[in-house]
């Protein structure tokens, strides 16, 4: 049926509430944002039509208050409501609650959310769809002794992971039957404040898997198609660090039979508008059903890129009702992209986040290159939600070149007054192991775990030299590549200070 939609409430924050309001600006559609008061001050904020206040900094008290946002489309008369990721984006209750408000939910249905947003209940539509899926409980464990039930009939290594969320929260990798108790206790509390439910499974640990997730674009006709792989397997405990599509190990044919088995999943369950199919990947091509995602991802950019596709202008179409506009044979790949998730941490410093007053800000631009960014010099960087700053994109002809195109860009991207990751995405762009795609979700914890990278041979002569001249002038001190970029950076940053007036 056949719906408009002329305002559109973004029940998000950051860079993901901006990304929004820009797809509803180029469609003609009007913007209201919300916001708490940590982001009075925001870009979103700043960028929408509107912007209503929603209560104190913190989530529970603002933006996971779905009466709330409810109550801000009902005074403005938003007749739908885009969740983005993360908060409310996954809640089959506030999707409800839309949809008895007469508010259109630009995401899946209650039901499809509740069969596949759930990942125990997703395991049960996995089996029943046929799909294979990583050996463990489909149902949530009742306490730690089902739990030492479970393991035993699997075999250890196992992982414990929140039945209710995403993003590496609530999750335990245990390796010996002792250490399983303590564990369930950590993955259950942290499930329960994460996401307001303890519930917690248990799966067999697959070691040095590749983590590689299928995007799919369904309508409420019975239309489903999937667009391409993202290989996700760049993270740091279970989060997200690098993306990347295509994979660089994925063919036709694994690409087609894991597409079709993610439509497949969706199908059964009567799935609409955009969602991801997670899998692991072994070194044989055997794939196995990890979860699904009932929202917009983080790293979705990358999709955009290699397929010429806006996933938020689809999104908005489908949500009015619309048939998808292709079919799977229209759906072609060219090019890679790569993503960097830029965050306020200090990767020395145990990765603690780093909030505050950003100093300077200098962006990388140039061909090939997308920024999804919601900060600007000046903003106060807040402690009370996830810090992340930006999504960096690098497009190219091919992976390499893809590679250094991003490598030229962290260089120019200078943040200044708080600590971020961004030598750490130089560092791992630079390793022998990741440019040769020789990587798993273990790769980064490794790396981690080794000194710093040496210089490469075919670092250009005139940074060697630069290199060189560093290390004459630190007494015994190793200059990396990684030293001169930042060198590099800052010079730029100097000299275009020197003509502000």
């Amino acid at each position: 049926m056949r719906r408009s939609i002329k305002k559109v409430l973004i029940a998000n924050r950051g860079e993901i509430a901006l990304r929004v309001i820009r797809a509803c600006r180029e469609v003609g559609v009007t913007t209201v944002a919300v916001y708490s008061d940590a982001d009075r001050g925001a870009l979103h904020v700043l960028h929408a039509d509107e912007a209503y206040r929603l209560g104190p900094a913190p989530a529970a008290e603002s933006y996971l208050r779905g009466d709330l946002i409810l109550d801000v489309a009902r005074r403005t008369g938003a007749d739908a409501i885009h969740p983005g990721y993360g908060f409310l984006s996954e809640n089959a209750e506030f999707a409800e609650a839309c949809a008895a408000a007469g508010v259109t939910f630009i995401g899946p249905p209650a039901s499809a959310m509740r069969v596949l947003g759930s990942k125990t209940r997703a395991r049960q539509a996995a089996d029943a769809a046929g799909m294979p899926r990583v050996p463990g409980s489909v149902t949530g464990l009742a306490d730690v002794a089902e739990a030492v039930r479970v393991a035993a009939g699997i075999g250890y290594p196992v992982m414990l992971k929140a039945a209710a969320g995403g993003g590496g929260k609530g999750m335990r990798a245990v390796s010996r039957a002792e250490d399983l108790a303590a564990a369930f206790t950590a993955a259950s509390s942290e499930a329960e404040r994460s996401f307001g439910s303890g519930e917690v499974y248990l799966e067999k640990l697959i070691e040095r898997p590749r983590h590689i997730e299928i995007q799919l674009m369904a309508d409420e006709h019975g239309s489903c198609v999937y667009l391409g792989e993202r290989e996700c397997s760049v993270q740091r405990r279970h989060q997200k660090v690098i993306e990347e599509a295509p994979s660089a190990v994925v063919g036709e044919d694994l690409r087609r039979r894991m597409g079709e088995a993610a439509v497949r999943l969706a199908l059964s369950a009567g799935y609409v508008n955009a969602g991801t199919v997670e899998f692991l990947v072994d070194d044989k091509e055997n794939f196995y059903f990890l979860e699904m995602n009932t929202r917009l991802q983080v790293e979705h950019p990358v999709t955009e890129m290699v397929t010429g596709l806006d996933l938020v202008h689809l999104q908005l179409r489908v949500a009015m009702g619309e048939r998808l506009p292709l079919t799977q044979e229209d759906v072609r790949l060219r090019g890679h992209a790569i993503e960097c998730r830029i965050y306020a941490e200090d990767p020395e410093n145990q990765f603690f986040p780093s909030p505050g007053l950003i100093t300077r800000l200098i962006q990388p631009s140039g061909p090939g290159i997308r920024e999804d960014c919601a900060v600007y010099e000046g903003w106060n960087v807040p402690l009370d939600y996830d810090p992340m700053l930006s999504k960096l994109v690098a497009f190219a002809e091919t992976r390499e070149q893809a590679i250094d195109r991003m490598l030229r860009a962290l260089e120019e991207y200078v943040i200044g007054g708080i600590k971020t990751n961004i030598g750490l995405f130089r560092r791992i762009l630079m390793d022998e192991d990741f440019r040769a795609a020789r990587i798993d979700t273990g790769y980064l914890e490794r790396l981690l775990a080794e000194p710093d990278a040496p210089v490469r041979e075919d670092v250009p002569e005139d940074v060697v030299a630069f290199a060189a001249a560093l290390f004459a002038a630190s007494a015994r001190r190793e200059t990396t590549v990684a030293d001169v970029a930042e060198e590099r950076r800052w010079a730029v940053a100097g000299r275009r200070e020197g003509l502000r007036l």
